[in-house]
């Protein structure tokens, strides 16, 4: 029974776990299907933060209501679920700006677009890091807002890192050097002006002056006043200007009021006045004149389909309240950007949940409520999505490249004209300044080279197409002030006529040559500098220049290096070197005056070689020439006449062997060059006025104990710059320049540091290098007066004549081993040594004697062909026998040997 009992309570319990297992399945499917659900809202929250009194937010409410509806309208975008936008008015306030930022984060949106300037962007980055909530931004464009230190924040637009690469170009373009930079001073229009600054050095161009004006738009008439009066009377007139629309039409209202958009002007501003020109039409008058000439950005989307049919729907969307810009399209792609990166979250099972801070929980029931402050716990996989968005928009391609900017940003150049505005070409990141839109370029291969950069013309403030030159002189143009030194000394240099303002010299001409090639017209009068009882110091003359009481130097200014570091020079217009002056004296006609030309040691090593030559070639021809035979006393003779004669060509023996006709004509050769330097040195000593001087430059006079003078005193020579030395000299006949040059140097005219008259000052002077009135001046007033023409005459010495020595002496030597290389094997062959150790040394000098004789020997011409061989039969054997006949006399001497075939030589 209790068996029985056990079994059915066994089946009952087993009955009821197993309906408790299906009800836990069936709840815990339930609860997980349940929280799917909860974590997909049918509500996608975003805010948006900015200030929609100003064009961009008017522009950007336009667009984002318009890709709000075009995203709800499309189920398949986000599932179904819908797109919310919450429009915050910050009123150009940054502090409401925060507020409404941290009443979105109470509300868990998952995503903020705004602020609208990077003032607001910099604070809302530090909270969007902590609670993981993208921020996006198509206008809050600062540079210095980096993805590291703010990964939640991302500009979907290109930020002013291009916007003055392209200003830095269009500056470069244009061949300006120094700009002004007038901006508003917020963060981001601070940081982009430091950003131009580093462009433009990258191009040797600069900013001269940065003048700030207080945060758009709270700057005031007065205080732009105050600031462009400052900037008349600066040299540059190229200005940027980058700030927002109501400080930026301001300043073109005030600026054109002080006379400040005619002629030699340049104003060039950032994408601000772009939207101006698009988004307010038609322009009032007086706006429309102020801003006339100037240059602008816009930034640059490529056309397409979609985007006509968007501007197409523009008025209808705006209801005509604001005129359509570019800005507008990146706040549609920037909704867009964020819709599609929600649908890869869901797709990818992450959900829109938010949790709460627990750093903010112990704020709970303070006025601020920060508790209330929720973290976004998809925000980190929502910012990958977002900045790995590959799509084509309205703006053109969306996507980030590894420095999170945008890829290929470009941008329109806009001339403000009359009628409206003119597209004068584009710049982009990857071909620079073109005429051709940059979507055509992105297929070939990029150059930026200079020749390559273009752009169409330009209408520049006053109407002039002429390119402006970009400077004045300063204090808006006021005559410029010249300093010139007050000489006592070398007056002919720079020169104050006495009782008037006048002003002459050689420093002057020069300068008044320059000015009167200039392509403008250059005021200026002349300050002296100086005491008048000294000449003045020059050092202090060009600090003048860096102190601005000057605003530039004329006169016999050296170019040193201590100098350059306060001022620039022009191109040097003399070459200034130190030379040493000496007393010289004139060298009077003396008998000897034929050996002057050469040194006793070339006198010598020529003498000495035309009686080697003449030895060479009377061993050559000894033997088969008659005119080299006879009695020693003759042939001495002969050796003498022969050597001597050539040196006038006049030699009548002729040369028969080959080595002999060789020696000749080197050695001829080497006659006739000295010969015809021999005529020319002593054709200047003797037609040219000689002087002489102990000193022969700069190394005689270290290596003696004489003193050394500069410009004065009693001394054994003078060092001084050869500008001085040619003027004293033009008077001063008994003294000359001994040496050459030891120092380079040059005189130039000084300016201030990077003074644009400067560079064109040194470009007039190259000018009247090349066509010949810069030496004109020269002769003119530095060139000999009073002393006829000098100059000296060098002896001609070993040196240069070596060569040619070498030449002929290493021919004579290989002519004499040939020679009697052929010499022994004939006389080997004609009179061979028997060895024969009982010979004794007597016949060796014997046999020595008898090499000489047949040296000495007289070979006759071969015999007509009848008698040329001779036979003789006697005995039992043959005979041949060679007769040498000498014409010094007639040696007989008989050389027996019997031979084994009967066979006997007779010499005689």
């Amino acid at each position: 029974m209790c068996l029985k009992i056990d079994g059915q309570w066994s089946e009952m319990l087993f009955s009821i776990t197993m309906n408790l297992v299906l009800l836990l399945s069936t709840s815990i499917l339930f609860i997980g299907v349940f929280s799917e659900e909860a974590s997909k809202p049918d509500v996608v929250n975003v805010g948006a933060i900015f200030s929609f009194n100003s064009i961009n937010g008017k522009v950007a409410k336009v667009a984002m209501k318009a890709a709000e509806n075009d995203i709800n309208s499309d189920p398949s975008v986000l599932a179904g679920r819908k797109l919310t936008i919450s429009l915050h008015d910050s009123n150009y306030s940054s502090f409401l700006g925060i507020i409404g930022a941290l009443q979105f984060m109470e509300t868990d949106k998952v995503a903020i677009i705004g602020p609208q300037n990077s003032v607001m962007a910099h604070v809302l980055s530090h909270l969007v890091n902590e609670l993981h909530v993208p921020l996006l931004s198509f206008t809050a464009l600062d540079p210095s807002l980096s993805p590291l230190q703010y990964p939640f924040f991302v500009q979907t637009a290109p930020n002013d890192l291009f916007q003055m690469i392209a200003i830095a170009e269009m500056v470069s373009y244009f061949g300006w050097a120094d700009v002004i930079a007038l901006f508003s001073d917020d963060d981001q229009s601070r940081n982009g002006i430091i950003t131009l600054g580093d462009k433009l050095s990258e191009r040797r161009c600069r900013i001269s002056y940065k003048g700030a004006l207080s945060p758009d738009p709270t700057a005031t008439r007065s205080e732009v006043s105050r600031e462009l009066a400052k900037i008349q009377m600066m040299e540059s007139r190229v200005i940027v200007l980058h700030t927002f629309s109501k400080t930026g039409l301001l300043v073109f209202d005030v600026a054109k009021s002080l006379g400040m958009m005619g002629k030699e002007y340049v104003w060039i501003t950032s994408s601000w006045l772009s939207t101006v020109l698009d988004s307010t039409s038609p322009l009032k008058s007086e706006t429309a004149n102020s801003i006339r000439g100037a240059l602008t950005l816009r930034p640059h989307t490529p056309d397409s389909k979609r985007k006509r049919n968007f501007m197409s729907r523009w008025n209808q969307l705006s209801n005509g309240s604001i005129g359509f810009n570019p800005y507008g399209l990146y706040a549609y792609d920037t909704v867009w950007m964020i819709a599609r990166a929600v649908k890869l979250l869901l797709d990818q099972g992450g959900t829109l949940s938010f949790s709460n801070d627990t750093r903010l929980n112990g704020l709970s029931g303070r006025t601020l409520n920060l508790s209330a402050l929720n973290t976004f716990d998809g925000g980190k996989q929502l910012l990958k999505n977002i900045l790995e968005t590959n799509t084509t928009g309205l703006t053109g391609p969306m996507q980030f490249n590894q420095e999170r900017s945008l890829i290929n940003p470009s941008f329109d150049i806009i001339n403000a004209i009359e009628t409206g505005n003119q597209l004068i070409g584009y710049w982009s990141n990857y071909s620079g300044l073109s005429i051709v839109s940059p979507e055509t370029l992105y297929g070939k291969k990029p150059n930026r080279s200079s020749s390559n950069q273009q752009l169409d013309s330009v209408v520049w403030p006053g109407g002039e197409t002429t390119k402006p030159r970009g400077w004045v002189f300063p204090n808006n143009g006021r005559e410029l002030r010249i300093g010139i030194p007050k000489r006592v000394s070398y007056r002919d240099f720079v020169l104050l006529v006495n009782g008037t303002d006048n002003v002459e010299g050689y420093c002057i001409d020069v300068f008044l040559a320059a000015i009167r090639l200039l392509p403008y017209a250059v005021p200026y009068r002349f300050i002296p500098f100086g005491d008048g009882h000294k000449n003045p110091s020059y050092y202090e003359l060009v600090s003048e220049v860096s102190a601005g009481v000057f605003d530039g130097v004329v006169g016999d200014i050296a170019i040193v290096t201590n100098r350059t570091k306060i001022v620039d020079f022009t191109q040097p217009y003399v070459e200034s070197g130190l030379v040493v002056v000496a007393p010289v004296k004139k060298i009077s006609s003396s008998p000897w005056s034929f050996s002057r030309p050469f040194t006793p040691l070339m006198w010598a090593v020529t003498a000495a070689f035309f009686l080697i030559v003449g030895a060479v070639v009377w061993i050559l021809e000894h033997r088969i020439n008659d005119e080299f035979r006879g009695p020693p006393k003759q042939q001495i003779v002969t050796i003498l006449w022969f050597s001597f004669s050539t040196m006038f060509f006049a030699h009548r023996e002729n040369t028969v062997s080959s080595l002999g006709r060789l020696i000749l004509i080197i050695w001829l050769f080497v006659v006739l060059i000295i010969n015809s330097s021999y005529t020319a040195s002593l054709t200047s000593i003797l037609t040219v006025q000689q002087l002489s001087s102990p000193i022969k430059g700069v190394d005689t006079l270290i290596s003696s104990n004489e003193p050394i003078g500069f410009q004065s005193g009693r001394v054994a020579a003078i060092i001084d710059e050869r500008p001085y030395v040619d003027l004293f000299l033009s008077d001063h006949c008994k003294f000359s320049i001994r040496g050459q040059e030891f120092t380079k140097s040059g005189w130039g005219f000084a300016f201030p540091k990077d003074s644009p008259l400067a560079i064109d000052m040194s470009t007039a002077i190259l000018a009247l290098s090349e066509n010949g009135e810069l030496q004109k001046i020269h002769d003119r007033w530095l060139s000999r007066k009073a002393c006829s023409s000098e100059a000296e005459s060098e002896q001609l010495d070993l040196q240069s004549f070596w060569g040619l020595f070498l030449i002929c002496g290493i021919a004579c030597v290989l002519a004499l081993l040939v020679y009697f290389s052929l010499m022994f094997r004939q006389f080997s062959r004609h009179c061979p040594e028997v060895p024969d150790s009982t010979i004794p040394a007597s016949s060796r000098s014997a046999r020595l004697q008898t090499f000489l004789s047949f040296v000495d020997g007289k070979v006759e011409k071969p015999k007509s062909s009848s008698k040329r061989k001779r036979e003789s039969i006697s005995g039992n054997g043959y005979h041949k026998e060679e007769e040498l006949t000498f014409r010094s006399g007639r040696i007989e001497r008989d050389i027996s040997h019997e031979r084994q075939n009967g066979d006997s030589w007779l010499v005689k």
